[in-house]
């Protein structure tokens, strides 16, 4: 994991960080009131979360980052923001998509703080794809407003959690199956959050390839990976059916998902560790948890004690 911060009241060289951190930008119309800036980032190879207090106002111009950004407002407005057949502001509270990956945008902050979250387009194709064709492309999003104020809140919980609870400890977000998960969560949570290209509904094909076979073939891979940072269109694929398919398969016969599945199935390797462990060789419930994936050590130990009856810590100390 990548941290970074910088804090300056240099605008000089708030521009020349602001270019090197994101892209190409040009700063101008800073108001008197102030020109201190603050940034703190943290990062791993597929996604981005950024926290930017600003003091004064800033005009912008970013070319295509490559990336999906994302922007939550704590404080303050960003105007004018435009990009093609787009122009809109956004205030406290706001949760929205800047622009399309390829697209340029840009706008106006005025004395604001808000949070910048960067994803690789390409985790939206581990857990969803579009509708089947002779050159199927990749999943898009196709707005740039939630759906509504509850889809909002959750991505906004997403990334809140992403930022406290993943990213604030590095050795914690270095662990493969942590960051694979908490990147295909957040991806996840984006599509249900805006418009986008992703076909949910399965097909006729789709149905009909649901069968006992593929979802054998799909619990054997996840059985054979579990400790690997597998995703979603990685088990579609060794089930040799689409993404669809595969989550309807799990309805149909487990009423359950992939990805629900694949943590229960985590969830059995950490217990077993934490049978086989030795406390006194320094090992932790929290270090066996990020192992398999288990970010949030409370959270785990509610899963923990839904399954087994019984604490992690204490099954720890007790074998």
């Amino acid at each position: 994991m990548q941290t970074l911060t910088f804090d300056s009241d240099d605008l000089d060289l708030t521009e020349d960080f602001l270019s090197r951190a994101y892209a190409r930008m040009r700063i101008g119309g800073g108001s008197p009131a102030g020109s201190r800036a603050r940034v703190r980032r943290s990062a791993t190879p597929s996604l981005s979360v950024d926290e930017l207090a600003l003091d004064f106002d800033m005009s912008y111009a970013v070319t295509p980052l490559g990336r999906i950004c994302l922007c939550v407002v704590h404080d303050g407005t960003i105007e004018d923001h435009v990009y093609p057949g787009v122009q809109d502001s956004f205030g406290p509270g706001d949760v929205v998509s800047f622009a399309p990956p390829d697209h340029a945008y840009a706008g106006v902050v005025r004395a604001a703080r808000y949070n910048i979250t960067m994803l690789d387009p390409a985790l939206l194709d581990q857990v969803a794809a579009t509708a089947p064709a002779s050159r199927p492309g990749p999943v898009r999003l196709t707005g740039h407003r939630p759906h509504s104020p509850a889809a909002a809140d959750r991505l906004r919980g997403a990334i809140t959690y992403l930022r406290d609870h993943v990213l604030a400890d590095p050795d914690l977000a270095d662990q493969p199956l942590v960051a694979s998960t908490a990147a295909q969560h957040l991806a996840a949570t984006v599509l249900a959050t805006f418009p986008n290209s992703a076909l949910t509904d399965p097909t006729a094909s789709d149905r009909a390839d649901a069968h006992p076979a593929a979802l054998r073939r799909a619990l054997a891979h996840i059985d054979d990976h579990a400790g690997e940072p597998v995703t979603v269109a990685e088990i579609a694929a060794a089930a040799h059916i689409t993404v669809r398919a595969l989550q309807y398969a799990f309805r149909r016969h487990l009423d359950t998902t992939p990805l629900a599945h694949l943590r229960r199935v985590r969830l059995a390797h950490a217990h077993h560790e934490l049978l086989a462990a030795d406390p006194r060789d320094g090992t932790t419930v929290t270090q066996v948890a990020a192992r398999w994936g288990f970010a949030h050590p409370g959270r785990f130990a509610a899963l923990y004690r839904a399954a087994y009856g019984r604490s992690p810590h204490r099954t720890l100390v007790e074998a």
